[in-house]
């Protein structure tokens, strides 16, 4: 099974080399570089899926730069590292709003039967496949918290 965006972002790549797009082409070949060091180390061909959930990984490693870099008052590291995550977000599905967020929260806690933050796990479990690339899960699992808390 074979990752559709994946061949979108090795065409996006030429079309960026093409064009001359720097700092474009640098994040496509960083996501690639990931892609590639994610199939190597598990054998495998990663599906849509298995792509959406590192480029998850890497739009939150961004996030986590761009408040350190805040604080160190580092606003042209700020700038490439939004101008990155823009660049990963073109791959990724539509964001879901914040009603649809919680309209799935709440769908998940019945299904789950989840009563406490003690069933937070077995929520998040059955949410993640579905906000995944479509939502922040680090604030999906903050409102499941205030949710079950």
């Amino acid at each position: 099974m074979s990752s559709e965006i994946k061949a979108k972002i090795q065409e996006d790549m030429k079309t960026a080399m093409r064009n001359k797009e720097t700092e474009r082409l640098g994040t496509i070949r960083l996501i690639l570089a990931a892609v590639k060091q994610k199939e190597v180390d598990e054998r495998i061909e990663l599906s849509d899926e298995h792509v959406l959930a590192i480029l998850d990984k890497m739009l939150k490693q961004r996030r986590d730069s761009i408040s350190q870099f805040q604080t160190a008052n580092r606003a042209d590291l700020v700038a490439k590292e939004t101008a990155e995550m823009d660049v990963i977000h073109t791959y990724l599905p539509a964001q879901l709003s914040d009603a649809e967020i919680t309209n799935l929260i709440d769908k998940t806690i019945k299904e789950t039967a989840a009563t406490s933050a003690k069933d937070m796990g077995k929520v998040m479990a059955a949410l993640k496949s579905q906000v995944q690339g479509r939502a922040d899960v680090a604030a999906v699992s903050k409102k499941v918290k205030e949710k079950l808390g």
